[in-house]
């Protein structure tokens, strides 16, 4: 599997293929995500073509490991902020994601975790929209602090504040509700 920066590289040398490999692996994802700002996903599908067009209308300066999502991120979280003004949305509603068991093997299973994750979602709502958003871009979207302070026009200093203090904040906050952990 080649790395996004080397597919992005081989689309601006001509390769159409290599711009649909990266559509394909962030498209859905990324929608989801500029959903969480907009609350309708029919204008975050368009964001999200946006947001690559932009990328792919001319060369942009992208290089090292994950240096790709987080420049797609940054430009799709912008386009997001800016259509929120007009709007005047908030960020990301996690409680309206959904949790379905795969089968009915599972679904004691996954009775239990959709439980867990619901109780966990209704938390980071609770959360300051920052923490939230940092700790979504860090711990769902699996990006590294620096490129989630891209992301969110920060400091890789300032997101590792922001991770702290949100999974401070998630604890005292599923505490509070009676949340117990599996390992106690």
């Amino acid at each position: 599997m080649i790395s996004d920066e080397t597919a992005y590289r081989q689309y601006l040398d001509g390769d159409q293929k290599a711009a649909d490999l990266l559509v394909e692996k962030y498209g859905d994802a990324l929608t989801l995500y500029i959903n969480g700002y907009l609350k309708d996903m029919q204008e975050a599908e368009d964001l999200m073509i946006e947001a690559f067009s932009r990328i792919f209308a001319k060369e942009r300066p992208i290089s090292g490991a994950g240096a790709f999502k987080a420049y797609l991120y940054k430009t799709a979280r912008n386009l997001a902020l800016r259509h929120s003004k007009k709007h005047r949305l908030s960020f990301l509603r996690i409680d309206e994601l959904d949790f379905e068991p795969q089968s009915d093997v599972l679904a004691d299973t996954e009775l239990f975790r959709s439980e867990r994750s619901r109780q966990l979602y209704d938390a980071l709502e609770k959360l300051k929209a920052e923490y939230r958003e940092a700790l979504y871009l860090v711990y769902f979207e699996d990006m590294s602090y620096r490129n989630a302070a891209t992301v969110m026009n920060k400091s890789e200093e300032q997101i590792t504040k922001l991770v702290y203090h949100g999974k401070q904040s998630l604890k005292a906050i599923l505490e509070k509700e009676g949340f117990t952990y599996a390992d106690e």
